[in-house]
């Protein structure tokens, strides 16, 4: 894909999306229904869309609270739901829709004070908390936020009663009935007004954010960061963490700098992504671009996503960090720093995710459980502490507690950010440093991924294919050693393809929203290596 002129700088005004008008597109729009693109669609991290595409509007919102409510009835949970916004410009009027619907329905509904919001880990955390020890009255929980999207868009997943991301089976009943609904005008969906709903005795607003940051302690060595005094610094990128930071600093007399405290619902201090695109995703370096470019001013530094569940980190001499990186040191580090931790559970990979992370497991003698996409595959080990880290390709990761005990079961930005201060401050060496150690251990990983153009007609064969489909005996001049379309760790679908050789493999799987497939490759040789893994990759797919 070609890289944007813009991409790495400030956003031009005429990119800047019109906040009042988006919230009127969202409120007047009406979907065609006759467009696949505009029914509802659970992918990996909820429903997402935008008013302009007609794919997120007060009608979307409507047919899904709807569907969430008879969901949890037909599940018995009848605790309080905790609801938290990211500052997306839609996370509000989407949160107000919401709340009307559930005021209706009779569900306790627990909200951020003052109209704030909230990063996704805080609702994870607050639904563990309130259920620990229950087993009945369980709360579940929504978050409103399409996470790094750009700033039209607007997004809406439910996390059931472990607090992780709902399985499959429970979005695709949540979204065939929030279509149905749909395509009855939403004539069955409750509702009262918002000046009802936001009074309602069903509706309560307390604190989530002092009770994460209390809890902090359990799972990170702030101690350790403190007794350091690094020089540190944060960019939440105008997200949900952006209140978060300066609590941290006061309750544990620390001095993250936090270089950029703005909120703005159109983004403008952006720096323009790779596509020309303004996005919040603090895994690129062309929306990273600020942040990089104060690299050498302070030990380590780091962002957020604009709902705090990815993690981007910056050192001086690694620059921004590959996500895959990190991954890899997070764990050798973990694995190695927290005795507490069962030596039984398994650390969480998606088949994508580097193959660096199974060489550190192997040497430290643990068990690697590697899954699809889709954090949701690690929710359950997470909760029973059967897996003690999961952690994505694209910069999501959660952990446990130091005592071993869960934490949250969705990703978790904040924490991975202050882990890599727990790991300068305890070891006198940066996640850059530690990662230049690993390859001189285990080989430099050259990784990348791409998109390529595919039909329906192809991405449906691509999400179909069995192994046997496979007919070339190498890859890249290695033999193929094994072909994937079941996860090794839990027997789950790809979805897609994986091949793997003794120096590197590739995957392939389809994307859910646009007419491409996603190719992911590693090689342990060199770049000129990595690209015949890519060349050879699509032809392998394209005949199979």
């Amino acid at each position: 894909m070609p890289i944007s002129p813009l991409a790495g700088k400030p956003a031009p005004k005429e990119m800047l999306v019109d906040p009042v008008r988006l919230e009127r597109e969202y409120y007047e729009r009406r979907p065609d229904l006759d467009d696949p693109g505009q029914l509802v669609s659970f992918g990996t991290s909820g429903h997402r869309g935008s008013p302009y595409r007609g794919s997120f509007t007060e009608a979307h919102i409507l047919a899904i609270t709807q569907a969430i409510c008879e969901y949890r009835k037909s599940q018995g949970t009848s605790g309080p739901l905790y609801m938290g916004k990211d500052t997306h410009a839609l996370s509000g009027p989407a949160q107000r829709t919401a709340l009307e619907v559930l005021a209706a329905n009779g569900i306790e509904a627990m909200i951020q004070r003052d109209d704030g919001v909230t990063p996704t880990p805080v609702i994870s955390r607050a639904i563990l908390v309130r259920n620990r020890l229950r087993t009945e009255h369980l709360a579940d929980g929504i978050v409103v936020t399409p996470s790094h999207n750009p700033p039209e868009d607007g997004g809406f997943k439910y996390n059931p009663t472990n607090g992780g991301p709902a399985d499959t089976d429970v979005t695709k009943w949540i979204e065939n009935r929030a279509n149905e609904l749909l395509r009855n005008d939403n004539a069955g969906v409750e509702r009262v007004t918002f000046t009802i709903a936001i009074r309602a005795e069903t509706t309560h607003e307390e604190d989530f954010l002092l009770p994460y940051v209390n809890d902090l302690r359990n799972v990170i060595d702030m101690d350790a960061i403190r007794g350091a005094a690094l020089q540190i610094a944060v960019d939440p990128l105008g997200g949900a963490a952006v209140h978060y930071w300066e609590p941290i600093n006061a309750i544990y007399k620390l001095e993250i700098a936090v270089v950029n405290p703005k909120v703005d619902p159109t983004f403008s201090f952006m720096t323009v992504d790779h596509d020309g695109a303004i996005r919040m995703d603090c895994s690129s370096p062309y929306a990273m671009a600020r942040l990089v470019g104060l690299k050498d001013r302070y030990r380590v530094a780091f962002a957020n996503d604009a709902d705090a569940d990815r993690h981007g980190i910056v050192t001086p001499a690694a620059g921004l960090m590959n996500p895959n990186h990190y991954l890899s040191v997070a764990i050798a580090y973990l694995l190695t720093h927290r005795p507490d931790w069962p030596v039984v559970a398994a650390v969480g990979k998606t088949l994508v995710s580097s193959s660096m992370i199974d060489c550190v497991v192997q040497k430290l003698g643990r068990r690697l459980f590697e899954v699809p996409v889709g954090f949701k595959w690690f929710a359950p080990g997470l909760f029973d502490g059967s897996c003690c880290f999961g952690g994505e390709e694209s910069a999501g990761a959660s952990f446990l507690r130091r005592d071993g005990s869960v934490w949250t079961t969705d990703k978790d930005g904040l924490i991975m950010n202050l882990l890599a201060a727990e790991i300068t401050a305890r070891t006198g060496k940066d996640p850059g440093e530690h990662y230049r150690a690993l390859t001189a251990e285990f080989g430099t990983a050259y990784y990348t991924r791409i998109d390529a153009p595919a039909t329906l007609e192809q991405k449906a064969k691509l999400e179909r294919l069995s192994p046997e489909a496979v007919k070339a005996p190498k890859l890249a001049g290695d033999s193929i050693s094994a072909t994937l379309t079941r996860a090794p760790g839990n027997d789950a679908p790809l979805g897609g393809l994986k091949v793997v050789t003794r120096n590197g493999w590739f995957a392939a799987r389809p994307s859910g929203t646009e007419a491409v497939y996603k190719i992911y490759a590693e090689s342990f040789k060199d770049e000129q290596h990595l690209q015949a893994i890519v060349e050879e990759a699509q032809q392998i797919v394209t005949n199979a």
